[in-house]
């Protein structure tokens, strides 16, 4: 398969019949390369040759979607920029991908870049970042496609570096994995800026399935387009999963359209699970991946002798972080002396780090030899996560190694602590991290967001953790907040959460 020319398939394969929803706009997939093809030569007429770096400024729309093909077929290095960024952060990362041309909104374009064009009849503005720079340009790394900077929740934000060959290998892996086919519907409610979404512009387009645009995710809008465009299939991150069940809840009916429900980057409440099955009428797959990874590592897809199994027992499974995909190879691993590492007991109780590898890894970081260095010690690449594997392959996630919470000597995964939590009937989210303490090296606190507001005293909350897993581990505080803070990519960003409380002071965990 090449990812290069995956629209053009499209547009042979299904040359008639709607491609793209967005707003009142409908496309098919010939309109959609006609306007990859003129994209694609303003991005040459604004300077962009085949290995330069081309940054996209675009919320959730089509044009974006020919914004991919584009910089695919001419073999240009698509940059997507996070429109939560602030405009230094922005600069920070166009500096150092060393970006050739911005294109996308024309507004969000000319703040960054005055030589912009002033019409922009298409919908688009392409403008060059380097005027006067010196004619010789830094070469891309061979076959090189997408260039992701990783939301920087501990330092700088790194620049992972995806290949064509990774994105067509997780397009055959999903395919096949989710049984995607052209009578599928796709819903970009999630950023397409981020992979969270941007996998499956490929994915839908290399099966000519259907794609439907939602520029920023509201539960109403998403629940009316879901149902008016007969949606099959989307990824929410968890609070978009939240409100869409509330809203279904609200108007006391399912989105019969919807056969799979795909949800990531958070942990997952068991009840939750049974609750998109009960409400939605879908069935519902964790996801877990990263960046670094194209991004999908694995999928909590139940084989058919646990599809026999109670509900309950179903939902369990289907919270867990799942089995490796198709071409990925997945081991939990503890070190074993001398820089080696060894793989932890296959019991489910062990815990290890996730390493991974396989043909939808990146090759590593750009302009950034040591990180890269770091990540692929010893041939696998290192992910950072930790957790648990049993014996049927299966992985569950207990926490980032960074978020581990270490109080009084004993090890705290946050992970735990928030299935906790959000096992109360008045808790829709929670947090946990970690916090300075004088007698105890850290504490555990927890930020929580209440169903309603005032539905639950703080010491109730923490009573109800008491009554379920061991002191240590249970919040010493608790704050209720209306919204969790959440990265461009719509994780929780606990760097913000613990940040009032250790500023000023060097953290260490032993």
């Amino acid at each position: 398969m090449d990812a290069r020319t995956l629209l053009a398939s499209a547009a042979r394969l299904r040359p008639r019949g709607t491609a793209a929803f967005c707003g009142p706009r409908r496309l098919t997939y010939p309109d959609l390369l006609g306007q990859a093809a003129r994209l694609a030569d303003d991005l040459e007429s604004a300077g962009a040759r085949p290995g330069d770096r081309v940054a996209a400024l675009f919320a959730n729309c089509h044009l974006y979607l020919a914004c991919y093909a584009a910089a695919l077929e001419r073999g240009l290095v698509l940059l997507p920029i996070n429109l939560k960024q602030s405009p230094s952060e922005t600069r920070a990362i166009l500096e150092h991908a060393g970006a050739r041309v911005l294109v996308g909104d024309p507004a969000l374009v000319r703040s960054l870049a005055p030589a912009a064009p002033a019409t922009a009849p298409e919908g688009w503005a392409a403008a060059p970042l380097q005027e006067g720079a010196p004619t010789r340009r830094e070469e891309a790394p061979a076959g090189a496609a997408h260039l992701y900077y990783t939301s920087g929740t501990t330092a700088r934000p790194k620049g992972v570096i995806l290949t064509r060959e990774n994105l067509a290998a997780h397009v055959e892996m999903t395919i096949a994995e989710l049984s995607f086919s052209a009578r599928d519907v796709w819903l970009h409610a999630a950023p397409m800026f981020h992979l969270a979404d941007a996998w499956a512009i490929l994915t839908v387009t290399a099966v000519a399935g259907t794609h439907v645009f939602l520029p920023r995710f509201d539960a109403a809008e998403a629940f009316d387009l879901i149902d008016s465009t007969q949606v099959t299939v989307t990824n929410l991150v968890p609070v978009m999963l939240q409100d869409l069940l509330a809203e279904a809840e609200r108007r006391s009916r399912g989105l019969p359209s919807l056969r799979l429900l795909l949800s990531g980057g958070a942990p997952i409440a068991p009840r939750t699970v049974a609750r998109v099955a009960a409400i939605l009428g879908c069935e519902y797959v964790q996801t877990y991946g990263l960046t670094e990874t194209s991004p999908f590592l694995t999928f909590s897809i139940l084989d058919e002798a646990a599809r026999r199994l109670p509900p309950a027992e179903q939902a369990r499974l289907r919270a867990r972080t799942g089995r490796a995909a198709r071409g990925v190879e997945l081991r939990v691993v503890r070190p074993s002396g001398s820089g080696a590492f060894e793989d932890v007991p296959a019991d489910d109780a062990a815990v290890g780090e996730v390493v991974v590898r396989g043909a939808t890894v990146t090759p590593g970081y750009w302009r950034d030899e040591a990180a890269t260095r770091e990540a692929f010690r010893g041939g696998w690449f290192h992910t950072g996560d930790l957790g648990t594997i049993d014996g049927h392959g299966s992985l569950n996630l207990v926490d980032r190694a960074k978020d581990v919470v270490i109080t009084g000597g004993e090890t705290v995964y946050s992970t735990e602590v928030e299935h906790v939590l959000c096992e109360h009937a008045a808790v829709r989210e929670a947090a946990v991290f970690g916090v300075p303490d004088e007698r105890w090296g850290e504490a555990v606190r927890a930020a929580v967001v209440p169903r309603e507001p005032g539905a639950v005293p703080v010491e109730d909350l923490i009573a109800f953790c008491r009554e379920r897993i061991a002191h240590y581990k249970c919040p010493r505080a608790i704050d209720l907040v209306g919204a969790l803070p959440r990265t461009g990519s719509g994780k929780v960003d606990k760097k913000a959460l613990r940040e009032p409380f250790w500023r000023g002071r060097t953290r260490r965990i032993n």
